[in-house]
């Protein structure tokens, strides 16, 4: 009867092609190790100890991931910290990043749980546009007029924008905007409005009570890219009477699924 060489190469085969998995899983913990807060540099021991990897396992994955760029090593310090190679991957993930896109789930979601409509505004200039909505399943409701261009202080939404925008520009946009009112109740005063912005900041998102249109109020906040800068607001709105009840829930529901949202663009609480 013929021997069957066979399967001792197929065990050897199998054995192999899961050391490979192994070491690109182990690899990418290493890389994952970097994207945290604290791990901006990391020693060989440091990476060791997080990782419960031997330093000499260590030492290879770092020197398979330098001859790469996807890390690159401090002679002096003789820690290391994310390459250039890296770096590009991180620019190509968020080249392809589409807000709208990437926001329409949440604001299914949000309209679903909070039986209000759900809006995303984004910036062009001193002026501001909604460009999606979803809308409750309910008899009265609030919609808005997309592409519609708003500006930055008038409305949640817009002083959502306007408050996290840089000092420079919110001094500019005082001194070459001019405060309109939309409604009889849109902040007007620059006082008056630079005291809200504040308040903004310090909760994480805008309040409104009939300040862009007539009957209607909304909470808002934004969503920040990479660079720590609103790359879009959602909001949340509904009839004044009713809202003025709902208005703390639906705060804290929008600021969670916003900070959601601002991670997957990249951005890293200070």
């Amino acid at each position: 009867m013929p021997i069957d060489t066979s399967k001792p190469l197929r065990r050897r085969a199998s054995e192999g092609a899961s050391q490979t998995v192994a070491t690109v899983e182990r690899a990418a913990d290493v890389l994952v190790l970097f994207a945290e807060p604290d791990s901006r540099t990391l020693g060989v021991t440091e990476i060791s100890e997080k990782l419960e990897m031997s330093k000499a396992a260590v030492h290879r994955i770092l020197a398979s991931l330098r001859l790469r760029g996807l890390v690159e090593l401090d002679e002096e310090t003789r820690r290391y910290s994310l390459g250039l190679t890296a770096m590009r991957l991180g620019l190509a993930y968020l080249d392809r990043l589409d807000v709208r896109r990437l926001a329409a789930p949440t604001l299914v979601t949000l309209s679903r749980t909070l039986s209000e409509t759900a809006t995303l505004s984004i910036r062009t200039g001193y002026m501001r546009v909604y460009v999606d909505q979803v809308t409750p399943s309910r008899e009265v409701i609030m919609s808005v007029t997309l592409g519609v261009p708003y500006p930055l202080h008038a409305g949640a939404s817009s002083k959502a924008f306007l408050a996290y925008l840089t000092d420079e520009e919110i001094d500019d946009y005082f001194r070459t905007v001019p405060l309109t009112r939309l409604t009889e109740r849109t902040l007007v005063h620059e006082d008056v409005l630079r005291k809200d912005l504040a308040a903004i900041r310090r909760r994480g998102y805008a309040k409104s009570s009939a300040e862009r249109q007539p009957g209607s109020a909304s909470v808002a906040a934004p969503v920040f890219d990479h660079h720590g800068r609103p790359a879009a607001v959602i909001s949340v709105c509904g009839p004044l009477e009713r809202f003025r009840g709902e208005e703390k829930q639906a705060a804290e529901v929008l600021v969670e699924a916003t900070a959601q949202l601002s991670a997957q663009m990249g951005h890293v609480p200070s």
